[in-house]
């Protein structure tokens, strides 16, 4: 278990800050990762969606061509990030930041992969759809309610509306169905 969440699931209201803070942690990945061709830095889930609550964590996805992943790597451990692997999903690398400050969790993603593909559609169509939005967050609000509540049943809980956000997306029928998998298993 990450031991982030070993006392539990905690979302909260959204902060105005979550904005703010991304810009500070995407300037600063940025002067870290000056040496490489970065194609975007992100600021994905639902810290990104004004108004959605949220685990106080912000996801960031750096966005670079497979040919510099391991440059990246490496100007981000040279950073003081430390490298965690790709943790089960291809072209995707966890990486964990020298600080908490603020809490974050950061990715190094290959363009163009389902797997950036999925965190830029939720954040679209939340941004877009606000019938998605509220019901996204009232199941998170319920979710994290519940005793004992583990991150691994938190994303599977999750998984029948992100469902319904993913299929008011571009995404095809199939590479929802990828993404189901990855969350909840065959």
């Amino acid at each position: 278990m990450n031991d982030r969440y070993s006392s539990g699931i905690r979302v909260v209201a959204h902060s105005p800050e979550w904005a703010r803070q991304f810009e500070v942690v995407a300037g600063e990945l940025a002067a870290i990762l000056a040496g490489v061709p970065v194609d975007a830095i992100e600021h994905v889930g639902s810290t990104s969606v004004a108004g959605l609550p949220a685990k106080p964590l912000l996801d960031v996805d750096v966005v670079v061509q497979r040919r510099h992943i391991a440059n990246a790597i490496r100007a981000l451990e040279l950073g003081g990030y430390v490298h965690c692997g790709d943790l089960g999903l291809a072209d995707r690398e966890a990486l964990t930041a020298p600080d908490e400050r603020p809490s974050r969790s950061v990715y190094l993603c290959v363009a163009d992969t389902l797997h950036l593909r999925n965190h830029l559609a939720v954040r679209d169509v939340l941004r877009a759809r606000s019938d998605l939005h509220d019901r996204y967050g009232a199941v998170k609000q319920h979710l994290a309610r519940e005793p004992g509540m583990t991150i691994d049943r938190y994303i599977a809980g999750k998984s029948a509306v992100l469902q319904e956000i993913l299929a008011a997306s571009t995404l095809t029928e199939e590479e929802r169905r990828l993404i189901l998998e990855v969350n909840v298993g065959p």
